[in-house]
């Protein structure tokens, strides 16, 4: 069963992480071809290894990275090409000058970790295992080069004609995947179910893994769109949905408090009614304690007679037919008010429509992306409003909690899809919540 689980792990990963691998393949490929039958270098090793390296870089940051790691390689390699042609192959003293030069050139021109690294390690290589045949011209240093432009070719091949394609579904993951835990947080203190106010909260902590993909997103499809000449226009709606997506890091942030509130709302037992509940005894009713000059002396057993049972009354049952007094059944607490699940049901809904919305904005659907708009801002309101009907009944410290996060995380929300500023927005929701404007 292991090894069936393992082979199925396996194949789940090669279904999702197939065209990186394929990209990867022929773009490496690629760049050896051209090295060999353009240049006609017999050995073209630092083309398809340039390719990979920049290919192994996370979306968003190729352009960056791709640049410092093809200069860190050909410098590299340009540095280790011209220290062996003038000092030899193989000896110590020509490691320890490549090796030297080399790091003082990349942090001369400010390189990161990673251009170091890799310039440091490409002159290395070169001097140890590969030293130059003696040629005047940098084979090596035109290879990297070659590779590194093959790998932004392959990027901007992949995403050409849907640049916007990945932030889109990860928008949509994002937003579902937040609606569905406010649906879930809602049936928790429904039922007051602490096991499943904790998952929950479990799942709510997990999302900041969703924000920083959307983030990652974000960078990614601008680098796309700045590769794509003819899709730059869309740069602009790039930049709206990065500004909602702070305001979105907000609300996550809001729903986690929220169910935080909500495990501690389920964890909570109800106090008897007030109607079973009895009044202290006042002081005028208390009696004072019997002297100890007037109590009696306790009568002896022997002298002790049993009474003679009235007329009409029954002799009292003996003990060993006395049954035990049947448990009284037992008090569960009861749920939530309904209001707070409608609340935050209504809440699940805007979230899952101002996701809608963003995502018709990127893909260029206008009119389907203010439709969803308003229903989320209607939405968003409307789980305010019903939150704000809690204030007349009793409240406890969690259910306070978790009307004061609905309307925070309603707030955020309003923020992320419309494009008011901070007072109109937050006017809109304290008067849905019933609290004077300011």
């Amino acid at each position: 069963m292991v090894r069936f689980s393992g082979l199925r792990t396996a194949g789940g990963r090669l279904r999702h992480g197939w065209r990186p691998v394929l990209e990867a393949t022929a773009a490496a490929t690629v760049a050896w071809l051209l090295a060999t039958r353009l240049l006609g270098h017999p050995q073209p090793f630092f083309a398809p290894a340039a390719a990979l390296i920049v290919l192994g870089q996370a979306r968003g940051q190729r352009i960056r990275r791709a640049v410092e790691v093809v200069l860190g390689v050909a410098a590299g390699v340009l540095v280790a090409d011209l220290v062996v042609q003038a000092l030899g192959p193989g000896s110590t003293w020509t490691v320890f000058t490549v090796i030297l030069l080399t790091v003082l050139l990349a942090v001369a021109f400010g390189a990161t970790g990673v251009t170091l690294v890799q310039a440091a390690v490409s002159a290395l290589y070169l001097v140890v295992v590969a030293p130059p045949d003696g040629s005047l011209v940098p084979f090596r240093f035109v290879d990297a080069l070659i590779g590194g432009a093959v790998a932004l070719a392959a990027s901007l091949l992949v995403d050409a004609r849907h640049p916007l394609a990945p932030l889109v579904a990860e928008v949509r993951r994002t937003f579902d995947e937040l609606a569905g835990l406010l649906g879930e947080i809602a049936d928790a203190v429904d039922h007051r179910d602490e096991t499943a106010a904790v998952t929950a909260l479990t799942q709510a902590r997990g999302m900041d893994a969703r924000v920083d993909g959307l983030r990652n997103g974000v960078l990614a499809a601008g680098e796309a769109l700045r590769l794509n000449v003819r899709r730059r226009q869309h740069i602009g709606r790039l930049r709206s949905v990065d500004e909602s997506i702070r305001q979105i890091d907000y609300a996550v942030r809001n729903v986690r408090v929220l169910a935080r509130a909500g495990v501690t709302l389920s964890r909570l037992h109800v106090a008897a009614p007030p109607s079973e509940v009895r009044a202290p005894v006042p002081p005028s009713e208390v009696r004072a304690p019997v002297p100890p000059s007037e109590v009696r002396a306790p009568v002896p057993l022997s002298e002790v007679r049993a009474p003679a049972p009235p007329s009409g009354v029954r002799p009292p049952v003996p003990p060993s037919e006395v049954h035990a007094p049947a448990a009284p059944p037992e008090v569960r607490a009861p749920a939530a008010p309904p209001e707070l699940g409608a609340a935050l049901r209504s809440l699940a809904e805007a979230v899952r429509e101002a996701g809608a919305a963003l995502a018709a904005d990127l893909d260029g659907q206008d009119e389907a992306a203010d439709r969803h708009a308003t229903r989320a801002d209607e939405a968003a309101l409307a789980a305010v409003h019903t939150a704000g009907q809690l204030f007349g009944s009793p409240q406890t410290l969690p259910l306070a909690m978790i009307i004061g996060q609905i309307r925070a995380t309603a707030i955020d929300l309003l923020r992320g899809v419309n494009p008011e500023d901070d007072v109109a927005v937050l006017a809109r929701v304290d008067e849905a919540l019933g609290l004077p404007a300011v």
